[in-house]
């Protein structure tokens, strides 16, 4: 999963050729001398991109192994060029925090502007590092993950003891902690899922 680059691009409602209020590329993943070319093109495909994106709109746009998603805020749009494995979800929510993060910068002052900035704004350039990982951007994908991690670990431990030789029949018979009715809810409750999984 890659984020290639993040854009914040003015609208013009007049239908003129947005503006790039923000931009964070990292074409390092590219040839040297493909680079600038590759720039060029990243800007040539946000603003057409940026142009075709209807206000209060989100919208996903696939051009060979990559996506670009554009979200579009009454005029203030973020778009992200990802590989088509970067979760869709988590890519939006991501152009909705970089969003936020801009007007909480900026306020409405990129209302007023007339022509492309070339100076850099550091929140971009930091959020294309960071947001690598979809998990950063999206927290119920975050959670998942650790619930995985964790289930994972359960399983693990579950199977080291087996693993051993020891069958669990055998520890609950053995137990002292489990009363006599404790271990016949078990070993019934252990036939009647055989008899679930027979069916």
């Amino acid at each position: 999963m890659k984020i290639t680059s993040l854009l914040v691009l003015k609208c013009n409602p007049k239908g003129s050729d947005p503006i790039i209020l923000a931009n964070a590329t990292d074409v390092s993943h590219f040839g040297y001398f493909q680079r600038s070319s590759v720039r060029e093109f990243i800007v040539f495909v946000a603003r057409t991109v940026a142009k075709r994106t209807p206000p209060g709109q989100r919208q996903s746009v696939q051009h060979e192994e990559y996506k670009v998603h554009a979200y579009n805020r009454n005029g203030l749009v973020a778009l992200g060029f990802m590989d088509d494995h970067y979760p869709v979800r988590s890519a939006f929510s991501l152009l909705n925090q970089v969003l936020d993060e801009y007007l909480k910068n900026f306020g409405e002052s990129w209302r007023t502007v007339q022509a492309d900035s070339a100076q850099s704004w550091p929140y971009l350039e930091e959020a294309l590092v960071k947001f690598q990982d979809p998990a950063e951007a999206d927290k119920l994908l975050k959670i998942q993950r650790e619930l995985d991690e964790t289930k994972i670990i359960l399983h693990k431990t579950i199977d080291s003891v087996l693993e051993r030789g020891e069958k669990l029949d055998s520890l609950v018979e053995k137990s002292s902690d489990l009363s006599a009715a404790s271990q016949m809810f078990y070993k019934q409750a252990k036939r009647t899922n055989q008899c679930c999984t027979l069916l």
